[in-house]
Order: structure tokens, then C-alpha cells, then sequence
């Protein structure tokens, strides 16, 4: 039963040092495609074979820093085996991460609805 609860956190910890080690390891990426990137979250599958990592951009083109990264994920991998200490480490899949930008988006609508609503 102990297992089963420990099992979670594990995945947790492996995702958290992932998140911390991609962030450092992508800086020395000499990719032009490659944009200011923040890695948001990391989600790693059960059985630790994949990972994707999710980013949002302070400067760059999103599809061109999301293609960039994916290419390199096989150095960066490679770069991982080096500093975590478990058997299996996961492939890495980029995705760009639009939350900080819908969030912009809907609190200009919001804005937007108030200025109208103190119009009328």
C-alpha cells in the first residue's frame, strides 16, 4: 500500500528536476529559432517514457522556438542522463504553452466589458 502513495510523489520530484535541469540545459542552445523561453510545467507519463514540457515565450516565434526545441530534445536528453539519477529518461516533447496568453487576452475583454458597461 506504501508504495502506491510514494509512487506519485516520486513522479512529482522526477518532473520538478526535469523542469529545473531543461531550463538550465536550453540556455546553451545556440538555435537562433530559439526564443527567450520560461518552461512552465513538465508532465511525465506513468512508466517515465515520455515528457512533455511546456514553455511560453518572452521573445520569439512560438512554432519556430517549438520546432527548434523539439529538434534539439535528443541533446538535451542526452544532457539529462548526465545529472538525474534514474534508469529511465523520458523523451522530451516541447509544446508551447499559451496559457500566460489567453490569460492577457481574456483580462483585455474583461477590461474591455468593463469600460463598455461604465459607458452605458
Amino acid at each position: 500500500m506504501r508504495h502506491k502513495r510514494s509512487t506519485p510523489n516520486r513522479s512529482f520530484r522526477v518532473a520538478d528536476q526535469i523542469q529545473r535541469d531543461v531550463a538550465e540545459l536550453i540556455r546553451d542552445l545556440k538555435d537562433p529559432r530559439i526564443g527567450m523561453v520560461t518552461i512552465n510545467a513538465v508532465d511525465v507519463t506513468p512508466d517515465y517514457a515520455h515528457a512533455t514540457v511546456y514553455f511560453s515565450l518572452l521573445v520569439g516565434d512560438p512554432q519556430a522556438s517549438e520546432a527548434g526545441l523539439n529538434e534539439a530534445a535528443g541533446f538535451v536528453r542526452n544532457s539529462l542522463f548526465k545529472r538525474l539519477a534514474i534508469h529511465t529518461v523520458p523523451t522530451l516533447h516541447f509544446k508551447f504553452d499559451q496559457t500566460t496568453e489567453r490569460a492577457a487576452e481574456l483580462n483585455a475583454l474583461i477590461r474591455q466589458a468593463n469600460a463598455q458597461r461604465a459607458q452605458d
